[in-house]
């Protein structure tokens, strides 16, 4: 279903539903000159996870105000409705189970977006199109060819649109990438980034059945393919399942992989070779790989990606983090901080150590901050579409490397692997009827 058919349908509903289709901004928009408030009027899509995060946060600033929520799920619409009001003081005024809804409302100005993956193209180009602003969590997209359309909706529209890889607004980070861009640990010939994460178990394979009472499950599937209702492809464990997210790949690899573009100011590369599979839990019910190890090449540098569900212990005894190893010293980054280690020889050190600087731990907070900041000057937000879209395709090319078994070469400009159709297929987006994948 497109944009221009939803707007004529509303239209002729608009008296049974309390609705009208929007076009442009609501008189009492933070964007008009008669807003009595100066509110900033957010709606949330997705409330159960991520998505009530990132709401909680943005109800932090005095300037926010939750004017809808919207979600499938009956018991979390219900519950984060409650939390709001608790928190706010407030009713949240509109409670919807289709998103659609949210993008009509003409008091929303700014959308947050915190569904499954495979839905974050869809909401995010229609807000755009609607004068939204919106902020959406990562990875920006579950394929490539959406990426692409979400940052030329972004651009056409003037929209501001963040990308949830909050690491971009937690100083320290940048503090590292600066430290690293001016030398100071020599030329750097490897990048190690890995998530070892204990917290993503074993699923074991359960029978399909119906979905729970007040899930409006079609809505929940949008535009994936219509599979029967099983409880592990569904809320939090959607994200091993290829039709809606690309795994422990794309879900902790964007914001990993970010700062180790970042770090060496590189774009993505051209050739990408991947392995892995269920090595961990070979007869669950997971589709993505819970072990992967990628290479992406450059002329004079690698960046490999490592990861394994069911593990807690990666390089320097942490979960996740970046290891930058230059001629002088390595930088070890984490979310806690970072800090530099001398390469030592038979002369000693080749540089003296840096000492772990702590982060502040306010990324999401200073982000979110940021994103209200950016909806009123209308500069281009940490985190934006664009930084998104880079990361999210890393993610999916060494998915995609590894879904089809070899070397691939990627194409950017031309968004194709050279040579190589079925790995060309994997990056399109393929969307269920009626719903249609936007043209701009």
């Amino acid at each position: 279903m497109n944009r221009r058919n939803f707007i004529q349908k509303s239209a002729v509903t608009v008296a049974g539903l309390g609705l009208a289709p929007l076009i442009g901004h609501s008189h009492h928009s933070i964007y008009g000159q008669t807003a009595p408030s100066n509110k900033v009027k957010v709606a949330l899509i997705g409330c159960r996870s991520m998505g009530f995060s990132n709401l909680n946060t943005f109800l932090d600033y005095p300037e926010v105000e939750c004017v809808a929520l919207c979600d499938v799920d009956d018991e979390w619409l219900n519950k984060r409705a409650a939390d709001v009001e608790k928190k706010s003081g407030k009713k949240v005024p509109n409670l919807y189970k289709d998103w659609r809804r949210v993008i009509d409302n003409k008091d929303v100005d700014a959308v947050i977006v915190g569904t499954p993956d495979h839905w974050h193209c869809l909401p995010t180009i229609w807000a755009c199109q609607a004068g939204k602003d919106v902020y959406v969590e990562k990875p920006l997209s579950n394929t490539i060819e959406e990426c692409d359309l979400m940052v030329k909706a972004a651009r056409k529209y003037d929209r501001i649109v963040q990308v949830g890889q909050w690491q971009r607004s937690d100083p320290h980070w940048d503090e590292a990438a600066n430290y690293l861009k001016g030398g100071n640990i020599g030329r750097i010939r490897t990048v190690k980034v890995w998530a070892y994460q204990d917290g993503k178990p074993t699923l074991p394979v359960k029978p399909n059945g119906n979905p729970p009472a007040g899930v409006d499950y079609d809505m929940w599937l949008g535009p994936a393919p219509k599979r029967p209702f099983n409880p592990y492809r569904f809320h939090y464990n959607f994200r091993f399942f290829w039709d809606y997210a690309g795994g422990l790949m794309a879900d902790w690899g964007v914001h990993l992989l970010d700062y180790a573009l970042e770090g060496m100011g590189a774009d993505l590369p051209t050739k990408v070779f991947s392995g892995g599979g269920k090595f961990a839990y070979p007869d669950d019910a997971m589709e993505t790989p819970d072990t992967l190890m990628a290479t992406y090449a450059y002329p004079e540098y690698n960046i490999i990606w490592d990861h394994a569900c069911g593990i807690n212990h990666g390089l320097y005894d942490k979960k996740e983090g970046l290891a930058f190893f230059g001629e002088k010293g390595t930088m070890i980054l984490t979310r806690a901080g970072w800090e530099v280690i001398p390469v030592t020889d038979s002369n000693g050190a080749r540089m003296e150590a840096v000492p772990f600087k702590k982060g502040e731990g306010k990324g999401l907070y200073n982000h979110v901050g940021n994103f209200l900041g950016c909806i009123k000057n209308r500069q281009l937000p940490k985190g934006d579409v664009a930084i998104g879209a880079r990361v999210a395709k890393m993610s999916h090319l060494a998915n995609i490397a590894c879904r089809v078994g070899r070397e691939v070469n990627w194409d950017d400009k031309n968004s194709v692997f050279t040579g190589d159709k079925e790995a060309t297929a994997l990056a399109k987006a393929y969307y269920r009827a009626p719903w249609e994948l936007p043209k701009l």
